[in-house]
């Protein structure tokens, strides 16, 4: 029996456009495996579409109107990177829904999509942050400067708003920058490392396993320019030594189990001399073929397509509390 699957696409953030291309690549993937499919868009402004017809004048009409769409899929593929997507708001309206969804949860994707509050739970797992401090937008302006840093908007994908300060005046322009994207921001000393993900896949049987790393070669910080002009080189497999394959390895297996991940996620790494030090992590990561989690499970044998059909199997229902 075919399965129908709902990938929504789309978003209400800076990723607008990388989730247009994700949900499109997921539904010709799905297609070519034999899925039925469906597709969703929402729009910058929060308006719902089946194609490019708008499914309502506001955003909760549009939405009530999408539901129907819902009710009829037997797994939900949410392709919507960032805020309210992949921070688990559709998860948790499929959760509502009694929908099984491809990804993870609603509280994996809190926290996951939160940089500072997936440091907290890091570093209780014992995988080593760079050194940082939370700052409201409210306060920028009172910053002390002390070293080199990088700013981050909290809860941003794509490196959106990440800036590095190297005095304080870069420092007050940078706060200014993240500020645009959230109300929290995370300030970071810079970190010296090679820069390596590692992709995790949970299964339908539950198990979990990581593709072989991959390294990101780039010139200073890697900012959102650069990530879409495609500057950046990325080697998979990694060149790495036993040793720091295990570590790297080891550490995106604990993360993606202490955040209850599902789905695939990518996390990542600054490996430096004295071990992997984390980065961020991305629970519904660019998924194109040419992405770099799709890269990764490739080059263990899992192709894109077989990829995105693994992920509707081990689709579950994301219920936060047992009944």
């Amino acid at each position: 029996m075919t399965r129908h699957v709902l990938v929504i696409g789309g978003g209400q953030n800076a990723e607008h456009a990388v989730s247009l291309r994700s949900a499109a690549a997921i539904g010709d993937a799905l297609r070519s495996e034999g899925f039925e499919v469906s597709a969703l868009t929402i729009g910058r402004d929060g308006i719902w579409a089946d194609g490019r017809r708008p499914l309502g004048r506001s955003a909760a009409a549009s939405l009530a109107a999408a539901l129907p769409l819902v009710e009829r899929a037997d797994v939900v593929f949410p392709a919507v990177h960032g805020p309210c997507g992949e921070d688990g708001t559709l998860a948790a309206l499929c959760a509502l829904a009694q929908k099984p969804v491809a990804g993870s949860g609603l509280r994996a994707g809190a926290i996951g999509v939160d940089k500072w509050a997936t440091k907290l739970v890091a570093k209780a797992v014992g995988i080593r942050t760079a050194p940082g401090r939370l700052v409201h937008a409210a306060d920028v302006g009172e910053i002390d400067f002390e070293t080199d840093v990088v700013v981050k908007p909290v809860s941003a994908g794509s490196s959106y708003g990440v800036t590095l300060a190297r005095d304080a005046v870069q420092l007050d322009e940078a706060l200014i920058i993240a500020s645009r994207y959230d109300e929290q921001i995370l300030v970071e000393h810079v970190v010296h490392g090679r820069e390596i993900a590692v992709g995790v896949l949970r299964e339908a049987d539950g198990s979990r396993w990581a593709a072989p790393p991959l390294e990101m070669h780039a010139t200073g910080l890697v900012d959102t320019a650069k990530k879409h002009r495609g500057s950046i080189r990325c080697t998979v497999p990694a060149s790495l030594g036993s040793a720091d394959r295990d570590m790297v390895t080891e550490a995106a297996l604990a993360l993606f189990d202490a955040l209850g991940c599902a789905g695939v996620a990518s996390v990542d790494f600054f490996l430096t001399e004295d071990g992997p030090v984390l980065n961020e992590v991305n629970t519904m990561p660019g998924m194109t073929a040419e992405s770099r989690v799709p890269r990764m499970f490739a080059v263990a044998g899992v192709s894109y397509e077989k990829l995105i059909a693994r992920l509707v199997g081990a689709a579950t229902m994301p219920t936060a509390v047992p009944l």
